[in-house]
């Protein structure tokens, strides 16, 4: 879920990246005392999400400025769909444009891009997640994006959950070991998952205990035989290339996460506009 006290920082940085000695073009052309109205039109079909993170960037700016908002986060848009009006101080409206899209529109895009995925596996066990790919400080919209878009949020940080990975087992010698050493010291709240390569190391994941084995770039018979071979003794995550077109092939092998990069790492912005009604 969204923090807005961190939304509130995250967004007055943005903002003093955009304009660090103030908006040149919009201080000389527009009078202090100006205001005017605009709406939020959705220019492609798609998720709505982030509607609540735009209309703070206005009201830091403008803290008199009127946001209705005709759309909701999780809501179906179509082209042409007005998703808020806004009123108030020319200049803010103007200056916080920008700032407001680029963080609507790219939560929109995850949204949407998490949605079509999460539909196509309707009806299995397996659910959406996502990673750690997210663009450094927007972590928290990327993984609320998801959420509202239908998906689960894998573990939001370094943090949160231990995740064995190849470089670790590498730097350890064997993932037995690894595992070992982890369940020495974490709290009996906290999960550990395991990423394996191949099915000698899937096996001694399950011999060695791990609560949740990410297969990694598995083909679907061996997704198969793990999910078999694991028979509730561990969640089985498959990772790696996972698209529309064989998303529900993966879900059909039984496993129970599908953890897909490219819906933060290289997602496609939904198209929508700010436009002046007066």
């Amino acid at each position: 879920m969204l923090n807005f006290l961190v939304v509130d920082k995250l967004i007055r940085d943005a903002l003093i990246e955009d304009m660090p000695y103030g908006d040149i073009t919009t201080d000389l052309l527009i009078p202090q005392d100006s205001t005017s109205s605009a709406i939020l039109v959705a220019k492609e079909d798609g998720i709505l999400c982030g509607i609540d993170v735009a209309k703070r960037v206005f009201e830091i700016l403008d803290e008199n400025v009127e946001f209705e908002k005709i759309k909701s986060d999780g809501e179906t848009i179509k082209n042409g769909d007005i998703l808020a009006k806004i009123k108030g101080n020319t200049r803010a409206i103007l200056k916080g444009e920008r700032l407001a899209l680029n963080l609507l529109q790219r939560m929109s895009g995850i949204a949407t891009a998490t949605n079509r995925l999460s539909q196509k596996i309707k009806g299995y066990r397996a659910v959406v997640t996502d990673t750690r790919k997210t663009v450094p400080l927007l972590r928290m919209l990327d993984k609320y994006a998801v959420f509202v878009g239908g998906g689960k949020n894998h573990r939001y940080s370094l943090s949160d959950a231990v995740l064995i990975k190849d470089n670790h087992i590498k730097a350890v010698g064997s993932i037995k070991e690894a595992i070992r050493r982890a369940r020495e010291s974490i709290p009996h709240t906290m999960k550990i998952e395991v990423e394996v390569k191949t099915m000698d190391e899937f096996e001694e994941a399950i011999e060695a205990g791990a609560d949740i084995i990410m297969l990694d770039h598995f083909g679907l018979d061996e997704m198969k035989k793990a999910v078999g071979v694991a028979s509730g003794k561990a969640l089985i995550e498959a990772s790696g290339n996972i698209t529309l077109e064989n998303i529900e092939e993966i879900a059909k092998t039984g496993v129970d996460i599908i953890s897909v990069g490219a819906i933060t790492h290289s997602v496609k912005s939904l198209d929508i506009s700010l436009d002046f009604v007066e």
